[in-house]
């Protein structure tokens, strides 16, 4: 089975680089270091370090805490880090700069991956989440690099996908070494799906071990009063592509018991800075953008929030945080970047990519589920309205983040463990 999706793969391979083509006329950095999708480049990091895959922003954020452990630990050991989108990269080298090895992650085909591996000869591969490609840890098993799949989750939905490729599912997932997952849910669908029970490990969710470094909290005091103290203001963040509107629907409806209210739209792609400010100035709002650095004063209803990495300063500016990507089909974000702040938290109805996080924060009233722009904008109008509920709301979630830190040891633990496993492997 694995020879036909390798094949399929081949095959489909010019239509794989004609959409990286298409995706760079919107986004011109995915035409930039292509040759690193084949496992190409010069620079080689030093033999036995740690190999850690983290598909985008998300993900780069949230293995921080355990980059600077390696690095504390381990400064021997080199660290490769591998993105697959350029805003991940982009936060690698915020984060890190020349600190860790930092390309793109190969394409799941063997000839790309064997390029890779040549050059980096990793010790140990850690996965970030969802990144399961069958080649890639097939070629791992047969170089003798273990595995380890952080942070894993496994949704009902992608469980039954997984299902119906039967027998290459197992093979696949066999193919791990161990798996430090989110919940005992998670545990039960990837031990139904083939992984052996002995090899899981139930950590819980490394989001919630995030901090808010300092270096925030000052920058958001800043912003706060360029935007206006006195004045309600609220956040949607990591907008996506149809959102935006129903997002707008609703500032017009807080903007008509609120005239003062400001909307901070922060579009989760860089591509869609320009079009999302166009959108918003078409439909009349007095717009702003980040980047232009002009004042922001009453008469501005919608600031775009048009730069790279200050998610957490806009959503520490804000009174409430609408969390994208769940009034539409998308799953919805992280809201914990909110709750760890102490901001109210509103979302949509599609929330499956944090479905365990989701259900917490509602039951512990951390967090509000709506429907619609009508919904929303009566909830955001209600929490700007009232100081004390909204108030209570943020630090309902503040505690529930507080409560539930511990993954990251957990997951260093195990991490430390293949370490050691592979020095004496290398000794004897």
């Amino acid at each position: 089975m694995r020879h036909i999706y390798t094949l399929l793969l081949y095959l489909l391979f010019p239509l794989v680089l004609l959409r990286l083509l298409w995706r760079s006329f919107k986004a011109p950095a995915y035409r930039r270091r292509w040759r690193e999708r084949l496992g190409l480049f010069e620079h080689k990091p030093a033999a036995g370090g740690v190999w850690l895959h983290a598909v985008s922003v998300g993900e780069v954020q949230a293995i921080e805490p355990l980059v600077r452990h390696l690095q504390k630990a381990h400064p021997g050991v080199p660290i490769t880090i591998t993105t697959t989108t350029p805003t991940g990269s982009d936060r690698v080298g915020l984060l890190f700069s020349a600190s860790v090895f930092h390309v793109y992650c190969p394409y799941d085909i063997p000839r790309c991956i064997d390029n890779f591996l040549e050059r980096v000869r990793p010790g140990v591969l850690l996965l970030v989440e969802t990144e399961i490609w069958p080649n890639l840890l097939t070629i791992c098993q047969q170089r003798r690099i273990p595995s380890l799949l952080a942070n894993g989750r496994m949704s009902e939905k992608s469980a039954l996908a997984y299902r119906r490729l039967g027998s290459f599912t197992r093979q696949v997932f066999q193919r791990i070494d161990r798996l430090a997952v989110q919940s005992g849910d998670d545990a039960r669908r990837f031990a139904e799906l083939g992984v052996p029970a002995q090899r899981i490990s139930v950590t819980g969710s490394i989001k919630f071990d995030m901090k808010i470094p300092a270096s925030v909290l000052e920058q958001t005091q800043v912003l706060r009063r360029l935007c206006g103290e006195d004045r309600p203001v609220w956040v949607a963040a990591s907008t996506h592509e149809g959102e935006d509107e129903k997002v707008l629907e609703a500032h017009r409806m807080i903007l008509q018991q609120l005239p003062t209210a400001l909307l901070i739209l922060v579009p989760r792609h860089p591509e869609r800075f320009e079009r999302v400010t166009a959108l918003a100035r078409r439909l009349e709002f007095a717009v702003t953008t980040r980047s232009s650095g002009a004042s922001c004063d009453t008469s501005i209803s919608v600031l775009v929030g048009d730069s790279m990495g200050e998610l957490p300063i806009f959503i520490g500016t804000s009174d409430v945080a609408f969390i994208g990507g769940s009034l539409v089909p998308t799953g919805g974000h992280n809201m914990l970047e909110a709750a760890a702040q102490g901001v109210a938290v509103v979302f949509g109805p599609h929330v499956f990519n944090f479905p365990a996080i989701a259900r917490l924060l509602l039951a512990e009233q951390a967090a509000v589920q709506v429907s619609n722009s009508e919904e929303l904008a009566q909830q955001i109008l209600g929490w700007l309205k009232d100081a004390s509920e909204r108030s209570r709301y943020g630090e309902n979630g503040r505690r529930v983040v507080e409560q539930n830190r511990g993954a990251m040891g957990n997951l260093i633990k195990l991490l430390e463990q293949m370490l050691r496993r592979q020095v004496a492997g290398r000794v004897e």
